[in-house]
């Protein structure tokens, strides 16, 4: 499997996201956008960084060990890459390159939804996005569409090993965490943002596409990565 940044449509739909904390749900209407097919792997993230933040080492991994900053950071790089408007203005550290160090207050991350680069999807994109049409926990048999603590051997995995969704999107469950653009409970977490998909130690009952997870957005972790979104329509005019 190539590591470009392989793009795949999503159509528009509805989602009922869910909080088991807080036993509350709500239906969100997702617009047409495209997601990668897989999480953003090593390889692609140093192309486009020059870093290598990674505990575990291999061109085809994905990258973990990065932050959310981290993260929006990489979408704005690309974007400028490719010569698309960057999605996010990130005024806290004048649009600075590189890792997030932590002094940066991810308060100040404003999303331009007019936009055309890339970016983190919203949580309810994710979870239409792994679903792609199905409504059960997950959208296939758990050891065939992921890698999780039952049969991860306790270590993540190349992209790409499992079974896709019917829409051809890899690894939506286990392998790692993906951070989306979305604060988690601001009332009560502050900046804290949303995690979703499970990851290559978690128990079974992690890997399902309802689950919410949360991390301040400073915070690296050996299990948390992302992939990129783009919202429609996917290029400029002529």
């Amino acid at each position: 499997m190539s590591t470009e940044n392989e793009m795949i449509g999503v159509p528009a739909g509805q989602v009922t996201l869910t909080d088991r904390r807080t036993r509350r749900s709500w239906r969100v209407e997702v617009a047409a956008h495209t997601l990668a097919r897989h999480p953003v792997t090593q390889e692609q993230y140093a192309r486009v960084t020059g870093e290598r933040p990674s505990s575990a080492h291999g061109e085809r991994l994905p990258v973990e060990g990065v932050s959310w900053l981290d993260a929006v950071r990489y979408c704005n790089a690309l974007s400028r890459q490719e010569g698309l408007t960057p999605a996010y203005r990130l005024r806290a550290d004048g649009e600075r390159h590189g890792h997030a160090d932590g002094d940066g207050d991810p308060a100040d991350a404003e999303w331009d939804v007019s936009a055309n680069g890339y970016r983190l999807p919203t949580e309810a994109e994710w979870e239409h996005a792994c679903r792609a049409g199905t409504t059960g926990a997950r959208y296939g048999p758990l050891d065939e569409i992921a890698w999780h603590g039952g049969n991860g051997a306790g270590r993540i995995h190349e992209v790409g090993g499992k079974r896709a969704n019917a829409w051809g999107l890899h690894d939506m469950l286990g392998n790692v965490w993906e951070w989306c653009w979305d604060l988690y409970d601001p009332e009560v977490y502050g900046t804290y943002r949303v995690l979703r998909g499970g990851g290559w130690f978690d128990e079974h009952w992690s890997c399902r596409a309802s689950v919410r997870r949360r991390s301040h957005p400073t915070f690296r972790i050996d299990d948390v990565g992302f992939r990129v979104a783009r919202s429609a329509p996917w290029s400029v005019a002529p």
